[in-house]
């Protein structure tokens, strides 16, 4: 086979692969790339942001050693090698000077938005946030809504447009809380209260998951988020209010913390608003 059909047979691939990637990106939606809140739409301008600072990089890169590869083949008799670029102070300021810019206007974004998008940054004012209260168990999420007074097995519904204050524990391995359409992930831990504010800016319901594996049931550690108007959060809270099964730390000890696969959506009228604090604190040392 000779080189030209090679070089042919080569671009012929790389354009296939090229058009299979837009075709996928077309035709399935990718979410974190189509956020339905303040976060992570700041997250996904940030990911878009940074992706084409460094492929203003990567692309003439990619050019150049192609057309280098191709000039300079073993049969192209007519291309000369003319080493003498040492000091060709514009060749030096392109490739130094270029990569600089770009490193510092990166460090300038990372810093920015390490603070601007920090999980623990709270959204809104004190008395607009609604409090959730989340526990990661094998292999379910609890959900807690001490102001409420209502829990609720695999099933969060918050009311559109209004600020969410996560506290996050685990009362298992070492998990992730992560909905990728609202925005980024944070670790759950045993013993440990993490943070994190979010707010759905449309209706509509989204898909929550654990981003850390934590044993055989975790691929069923799904759940889904539904935001609503206020209205029909409202009397979703009134429904749960009336459900009639009640949850206290002893049947939380008895029933929940077992392991359980694929758990369905539970609801419960929370006995004890200290439920969160009294998981916590069974990892703390008491002194007598």
């Amino acid at each position: 086979m000779s080189t030209k059909i090679k070089v042919v047979l080569l671009s012929l691939l790389c354009i296939m692969l090229l058009a299979l990637s837009a075709f996928y990106f077309m035709s399935h939606e990718t979410v974190v790339l189509y956020p339905q809140g303040m976060v992570g739409v700041k997250e996904r301008d940030l990911i878009v942001t940074v992706s084409i600072l460094m492929l203003i990089v990567v692309i003439p890169v990619f050019i150049l050693m192609l057309f280098f590869a191709w000039k300079y083949r073993e049969n192209n008799d007519k291309a000369r090698h003319e080493p003498d670029w040492e000091h060709n102070h514009i060749a030096e300021m392109c490739w130094w000077g270029v990569p600089l810019v770009i490193i510092v206007i990166l460090a300038i974004l990372c810093w920015q938005s390490s603070h601007e998008l920090s999980p623990f940054k709270p959204i809104g004012k004190e008395g607009e946030r609604l409090k959730v209260q989340v526990v990661a168990l094998d292999w379910k999420w609890l959900f807690i809504y001490p102001e409420e007074g209502i829990a609720v097995i695999n099933l969060l519904t918050i009311p559109e447009n209004v600020p969410i204050e996560f506290e996050i524990t685990a009362d298992a391995p070492m998990n992730s809380f992560w909905i990728p359409a609202l925005g980024g992930q944070i670790y759950a831990m045993p013993g440990m209260r993490s943070k994190l504010y979010l707010i759905a800016n449309k209706q509509g319901t989204f898909r929550g998951a654990s981003a850390n594996i934590s044993g055989k049931g975790f691929s069923g550690m799904n759940f889904n988020t539904v935001a609503t108007s206020k209205e029909e959060y409202q009397n979703w809270v009134r429904i749960v209010q009336s459900s009639g099964r009640g949850l206290s730390f002893s049947d939380y000890q008895n029933e929940l913390v077992k392991p359980s696969s694929y758990a369905p959506v539970q609801l419960f009228s929370l006995q004890d608003r200290e439920l969160f604090e009294r998981i916590i604190d069974q990892y703390m040392a008491h002194t007598k």
